[in-house]
């Protein structure tokens, strides 16, 4: 999806060889089988759009090496020299297991990278999408999962021959939230999620916000606050200039000068009762089939009129002379 916006440069890591299991949810070919993803990925993505430029990275970040090449590949700026931070823009998280999660928040924490977390659950039925910015919201060690904070081995619980379920439904719409909030973030429109989840059992799209956790066991997390909480003073500066640099809201006025058909503005908030019928000339060419609703019709009681004298017999009388007309 990214490809096809035009996104200008892609760098993809992954260490796996491309199967014929992995047919069902991803964008690989059965001729790619065998290829490693990055590779298969890059001759995918360069035919749709040759414009991107994709660099492939075959190699496992959890690893010191890996970790090592992941960070200077990151903080590479040979693609454009006079940008700040980092060489890239955004980061995003679209890997199966937490110690990959932990890896690639250590090293947007120690860049100071802001990168966008994905996951779907086992059972494939939900997934959600996170936003972490180092020291301004909670990085994947402030609130970790139960795994992760019980510091078992993930891969003690994985069961042989049972493997998680895959649904390219939940996976298509969790890619798609994340591009989503990935471009609102680059072009700068919209607001991006700090946390969106989906639940496909229910239709259900909860959202919340994660604060950083002050007592976080991540050393680069916390040296991020600090930064965030000194910076504060400059921040509002900088927020109060951009409001006063803002040109003052001026009342507009009407649309066009003549009014043809008396059409005429009435405030919200103006109070009921208030007399805001309409002018009583018409344009030219105009005639009115019936009564204005400002115009009362008055009753004509002059036939047959009732008095408080007239007695019983006179009303019959005059009973009896209606039904003989």
């Amino acid at each position: 999806m990214l490809t096809r916006c035009g996104i200008g440069r892609l760098l993809l890591y992954d260490y796996d060889k491309v199967e014929l299991a992995n047919m069902n949810r991803l964008f690989f070919r059965p001729d790619q089988v065998g290829m490693t993803k990055t590779d298969a990925a890059v001759q995918t993505l360069s035919d749709i759009n040759p414009d991107v430029v994709p660099e492939s990275y075959t190699l496992n970040i959890t690893t010191v090496d890996g970790f090592e090449t992941f960070v200077s590949s990151l903080n590479n700026k040979s693609f454009c020299p006079s940008k700040e931070g980092t060489g890239v823009d955004l980061v995003l998280s679209c890997v199966d297991n937490y110690e990959a999660r932990m890896a690639v928040n250590q090293a947007c924490n120690e860049l100071s990278q802001t990168w966008l977390e994905s996951g779907v659950s086992e059972d494939a039925v939900s997934g959600h999408i996170q936003l972490l910015i180092p020291g301004e919201t909670a990085c994947f060690a402030c609130a970790p999962p139960l795994v992760v904070a019980s510091g078992i081995d993930e891969r003690t619980l994985k069961r042989e021959g049972v493997c998680a379920a895959s649904l390219p439904t939940t996976m298509g719409v969790v890619a798609g939230l994340l591009v989503q909030n990935t471009l609102k973030f680059l072009l700068g429109f919209g607001q991006v999620s700090p946390y969106l989840g989906y639940n496909s059992l229910k239709d259900f799209f909860p959202t919340m916000q994660m604060k950083p956790n002050s007592q976080c066991s991540n050393a680069a997390c916390l040296k991020r606050q600090e930064e965030y909480i000194l910076a504060e003073p400059a921040r509002d500066a900088a927020a109060k200039a951009k409001l006063e640099a803002e040109p003052q809201s001026v009342e507009e006025g009407p649309l066009h000068e003549d009014n043809e058909w008396n059409i005429s503005v009435v405030d919200d908030n103006e109070p009921e009762g208030v007399d805001t019928k309409s002018s009583d000339v018409l344009p030219e060419g105009l005639t009115r089939e019936f009564p204005s609703a400002d115009e009362s019709p008055s009753l004509d009681t002059s036939e047959a009129p009732v008095t408080d004298d007239d007695d019983l017999d006179a009303l019959q009388k005059q009973l009896e002379a209606l039904n003989s007309a």
